[in-house]
């Protein structure tokens, strides 16, 4: 159980120490293609625990190298399933934080529903209230769920926001920390004008929290750079973080570099690159090399 002490130095670290949110929490559906990129084919696990299994010891090495620390990652965000496990003896939320100083998130949402006005809402959560229980007992930090914008729909992406603040109430209720992700599909035909209807539903809801209730967002990474400055600088805004969404970790990390304030939270493009095959050395040279350009990136 978190005291309120590590309580507040990791709401602290959040706020002001530079540094980025490793994304380690691809789940279900997409751990086959996370473990293909990692060069482990499908054909190397017979059912979904030993997929799990294979995706944990990938997870555990990433974090247990030493690179991977508080220095240049704040924050991770993991899925139920790593949450539920252990690293080196230790559940991985009290490995994160007391062995690593990375603070730990936890995906919430249960995927996408499909399409609708240019969208994809998240599916209901009906068990929410137990897993944030169940989170706070095993000290997570705060949470992150994630909805998809197609299309420069306003009616679209006013939903999206509205139900990502609506259920982020509830998770700030709990007592932890929501990050915000109403992701802008790279392909968006009109991505500039979905970015200024997302801008303008945010800044409302923003507006309409109590003054002591803080979130986190994590957006695409914008065509106008330093769009989202407003957020960046909003009394209610924690930390604004920037996903990758398909780009490349070198176009993510040039986006990065020229929104100034805005930090990363990558999840393919801090792993693109490591392999199952490699030596230890010649991993945890690579992870230390993917860190610093991410976290230079995210310095600005």
């Amino acid at each position: 159980m978190k005291t309120l002490n590590s309580h507040e130095q990791q709401q602290q670290q959040m706020k002001t120490h530079p540094g980025f949110i490793a994304a380690l929490d691809q789940s279900g559906g997409s751990t086959p293609n996370a473990l293909r990129l990692y060069g482990i084919k499908e054909g190397a696990w017979s059912n979904e625990q030993e997929m799990f299994d294979l995706v944990h010891r990938m997870r555990a090495r990433i974090i247990t190298s030493p690179s991977f620390n508080g220095e240049r990652i704040i924050a991770a965000i993991l899925f139920e399933n790593t949450m539920d496990r252990e690293i080196e003896g230790r559940p991985t939320a009290d490995y994160l934080w007391n062995v690593k100083r990375v603070v730990p998130f936890l995906k919430v949402d249960k995927g996408l529903a499909p399409e609708k006005d240019g969208a994809q809402l998240m599916k209901p959560m009906p068990e929410l209230a137990a897993l944030l229980a169940k989170a706070n007992t095993k000290g997570m930090f705060g949470t992150k769920m994630r909805s998809v914008i197609k299309e420069a729909n306003g009616a679209g992406i006013k939903n999206v926001v509205s139900q990502q603040f609506e259920i982020a109430r509830q998770i700030v209720a709990a007592g932890l920390v929501p990050i915000v992700e109403p992701e802008v599909d790279i392909h968006c035909r009109d991505k500039a004008k979905a970015e200024a209807f997302l801008k303008e539903a945010i800044l409302k809801e923003l507006n309409d929290l109590p003054a002591s209730q803080l979130v986190m967002l994590k957006l695409t990474l914008p065509e106008q750079d330093d769009f989202y400055v407003d957020c960046i600088r909003h009394p209610k805004v924690l930390r604004v973080v920037a996903l990758s969404g398909g780009y490349t970790r070198e176009q993510a990390n040039d986006r990065l570099r020229r929104n100034h304030g805005l930090i990363a939270s990558f999840s393919r493009a801090l792993v693109e690159g490591l392999s199952a095959q490699q030596s230890d050395a010649e991993f945890n040279a690579m992870l230390d090399k993917f860190i610093q350009s991410i976290f230079d990136a995210s310095n600005t």
